[in-house]
This record gives C-alpha cells, structure tokens and sequence, in this order.
C-alpha cells in the first residue's frame, strides 16, 4: 500500500519526480559500488587525474600551463653554466695545443736549418785548399779556358746551390766581421773611399747564410 503526503505526494518520491533508487544509483550500482570516474549522471562533471581541465588521455594536453618551476629553472641554467665552463675550457685547451704546435714545428724547421748549415759547413771547409787552389788558378790566368775551368765552374755552382757564398773582393770597405786583414800597404784607393779599404784578396772567403765558414784574408790600405 502507497501512502502519501498532505501534498498528494506518493511516499518515498521527491517533489521534483526523482525516486530513492534513482538518487542511490547516480554514485552507485545497486550493489553500493561507487560509480566508476567519469559515469556520473548527466549535469554533474567528473574530473580524471591531473585536476580540473586535465587531458583524458596519457601524455595530452591540459588545459592549464604547466610552467618550470623555479627549482626546474634554476637547475637548467647551472647546466647551461656548467656546459659554457666546459667549452671554454676546451677551447682554451685546443688554443694552447695549436700554440704548442706552432711553436715545435719552428723549433724544428730551425733545428732542421742548423743541421743543413752545419753538414754543408763541414764540406766547405774540408773543400778549402780546393776552393783557394781554384782562386789563385784564376789569378794567374790558368783558369782562362779548359776543361779543368769547366771543372771549377761546376764545382762553384753545385755549392752556390747549396747556398755557400763567396765574400771579399778589392774595392771593399774593410768590415772585420767578414774580412781578416793579413797586410796593411800603401796604395790607391777607389774614388770616394774614406775609410779602410780592400785592396787585394789573399784568400777569399766562404759563408752559407748567416754562418761565416772562413773570413776573406785580404791586403787592406788607408786613404790619405
């Protein structure tokens, strides 16, 4: 039997038409379970993980603005500080193994340039009574034409190639530093000269680049 209220409401039923087990069964089966997330009834929302607005899905978008924080932040630029401190170390290192570099290949180039000079220095020298042998042939005139001129000439020029240079020649101002002066005499002296001046080699001299094999002997006189 139904009873009902002074309003003419049948007992047990709302106002607004909706029933008990209506109302039990919004959050619930008719076991008591709650209702599974997202199976509310119509006009209630139901939030998944991750707040109001998140995505459904795994991985989606929110609606919200997920920011770094300030922690986050911090963090990333000690590790962009950190990556710029090891860079410039780096580079610093590889500037200094290009600067060592630079620095063995010359030592090297001029230690290979010592060698040379010192190695043909030696052949120069053992070839001097040769070389002054040549010169004095030349003086007298004996070295005019022949085979054994074309013999000197050839020998003259492979050590040119070499870069052995003869110094001193009449006519020079006297520099001690190439010349060694065996006699001093009176004579005539080019135009212009105002100082000490060569007027004959004895014996010429011999230099390859800056080193000096043998320093010319030569007769030197005064102006008046």
């Amino acid at each position: 039997m139904t009873t009902s209220d002074p309003n003419g409401t049948p007992e047990g039923v709302r106002p607004d038409g909706v029933g008990p087990d209506e109302v039990a069964g919004a959050g619930s089966d008719a076991a008591g379970t709650p209702a599974a997330p997202g199976t509310g009834r119509a006009g209630h929302h139901t939030y998944y993980e991750g707040g109001p607005g998140a995505s459904a899905e795994p991985g989606g978008d929110d609606e919200y603005d997920h920011a770094a924080g300030p922690e986050v932040r911090a963090s990333e630029g000690d590790a962009l500080a950190e990556e710029d401190t090891m860079a410039a170390t780096l580079l610093a290192d590889l500037q200094r193994l290009q600067a060592e570099y630079v620095n063995y290949k010359k030592r090297v180039d001029r230690d290979r340039e010592v060698i040379r000079t010192t190695a043909v220095g030696g052949v120069v020298e053992s070839l001097l009574p040769v070389l002054d042998d040549i010169h004095m042939a030349r003086q007298a005139g004996d070295l005019a034409d022949g085979p054994f001129a074309s013999i000197a000439d050839k020998l003259e020029s492979i050590l040119g190639k070499f870069g052995v240079e003869r110094v001193g020649a009449a006519g020079e101002e006297f520099d001690p530093t190439v010349h060694e002066a065996l006699m001093h005499v009176q004579a005539e002296l080019p135009q212009g000269a105002t100082g000490t001046t060569v007027v004959q080699v004895l014996q010429p001299g011999y230099r390859i680049g800056e080193r000096l094999v043998r320093a010319a002997r030569v007769s030197v006189a005064d102006p008046d």
